[in-house]
């Protein structure tokens, strides 16, 4: 006859290692991966519920444990400052963070039993009593104070609200995307060439005023190169570059300018 056996039910993976931690009385910054694995396992292949959601996290950690331990029999890994790495560090600090919460539930549930029992009564101070101003001798409150101390509290304290102020921060202004078509930046080029058969980059660029319009508009001239409508040449790196209108046969560049997404 099988003898029935009652399992502790464990709010999640973590509430489980806690539990086998405290059972095996080790120190939770020393686990011995190997024990904690096999007494998770354990549990983990008697439990009874059948919920996917349920069994699947406690397998996860299965998993991860298992890395652990195969992670421990290899040679210690070292990170870039020569220290070695301990695999077990990740799994540490969540069960130290899950631990900090657990007990911090506890208290809560602590205060909503001892509220429980609190009770209040409202205030019943007379309405004179309630209304009652401590009168303020203006003169005692004032004593030796005169119109240039006053001034020299103020100035005072004007300064130490600028020295709050920093200097680079406050000048931030707000950042703000500007959405440039390269399409549109294409249509613009296109009049531009059927006016000047021969320009610089630095005249196309005359009604650009920002570094987005000035990336598309460079883009558009990239794409005229390569459908062989224009050719450019440039003497050193510093100097302008000169373009020269070989074809004005737009139709094929502008189709493939309209697969482009806006930038």
């Amino acid at each position: 006859m099988a003898i029935p056996v009652k399992l502790e039910v464990f709010e999640g993976p973590l509430d489980l290692l806690l539990h086998l931690i405290d059972k095996n009385k080790v120190n939770i910054y020393d686990i011995p991966i190997v024990l904690i694995t096999e007494q998770y396992m354990e549990y983990v292949n008697s439990m009874e519920k059948k919920d996917l959601n349920v069994v699947s996290e406690f397998l996860v950690m299965a998993a991860t444990l298992l890395d652990i331990k195969s992670r421990m029999l290899l040679p210690k890994e070292v990170n870039e400052e020569g220290e070695e790495q301990d695999p077990r560090a990740e799994l540490v600090e969540k069960l130290l963070e899950y631990k900090m919460y657990k007990y911090m539930s506890y208290e809560l549930k602590d205060m909503y039993m001892d509220a429980d029992r609190s009770m209040f009564k409202a205030p019943t101070i007379p309405k004179e009593v309630a209304d009652y101003r401590q009168p303020v001798n203006l003169e005692e409150l004032v004593g030796d104070m005169n119109l240039a101390k006053l001034r020299a509290i103020f100035d005072d304290i004007m300064k130490r609200q600028e020295n709050r102020v920093d200097p680079i921060r406050s000048k931030f202004g707000k950042i703000e995307k500007e959405e440039v078509s390269l399409e549109e930046k294409m249509l613009y080029v296109r009049d531009f060439i059927m006016e000047h058969k021969h320009f610089s980059f630095r005249e196309l660029l005359m009604t650009s005023h920002s570094r987005v319009q000035t990336i598309v508009t460079f883009l558009a001239i990239l794409e005229l190169i390569k459908m062989g409508n224009i050719t450019v040449t440039q003497e050193s790196r510093t100097d302008d570059i000169d373009i020269t209108v070989i074809s004005t046969d737009f139709d094929e560049t502008l189709a493939a300018g309209e697969e482009n997404a806006q930038i």
